[in-house]
């Protein structure tokens, strides 16, 4: 299942190119990935309060640079895969207002399960694996 969620630029995101700085696509890509767990896990409040997780690696394919307008730029979230003790989400950036779908970054997240209290690495519970393997967009 992929996840869309939507971001809207906002003015401070714009850099001196006239076009959104490379660093704020990664404020995207995590807002559209709370708003994913969030709802893949069945959670209403803070989603890592409940799931405990760290971002431990993420890699952005930049293909063309955002620009300021309306309506907002989509975010698609999906799982890619499920580990013991970490999972892997895939992203993109995309503009689906005018008749194609202009992929403008691609990712790659992958987050690893911790014990809130010791921050150790911890397994995934089951009830978390399988809300993810769920939701595994196959290729």
């Amino acid at each position: 299942m992929t996840y869309t969620h939507p971001v809207l630029v906002r003015w401070s995101d714009i850099d001196s190119y006239d076009h959104v700085n490379n660093v704020r696509y990664f404020d995207y890509l995590q807002e559209a990935r709370i708003a994913f767990l969030g709802e893949v896990l069945g959670v209403t409040g803070d989603v890592f309060a409940e799931h405990s997780v760290v971002l431990v690696s993420q890699t952005v394919d930049y293909l063309r640079p955002i620009l300021l307008r309306h309506p907002p730029y989509d975010v698609d979230v999906w799982v890619d895969a499920v580990g013991t003790t970490s999972y892997t989400l895939g992203s993109w950036i995309v503009d689906r207002s005018g008749e194609s779908e202009d992929v403008y970054a691609k990712a790659v997240s992958v987050l690893v399960a911790t014990d809130p209290e010791t921050h150790a690495k911890r397994a995934l519970s089951a009830s978390e694996r399988a809300a993810l393997l769920k939701h595994v967009e196959k290729a």
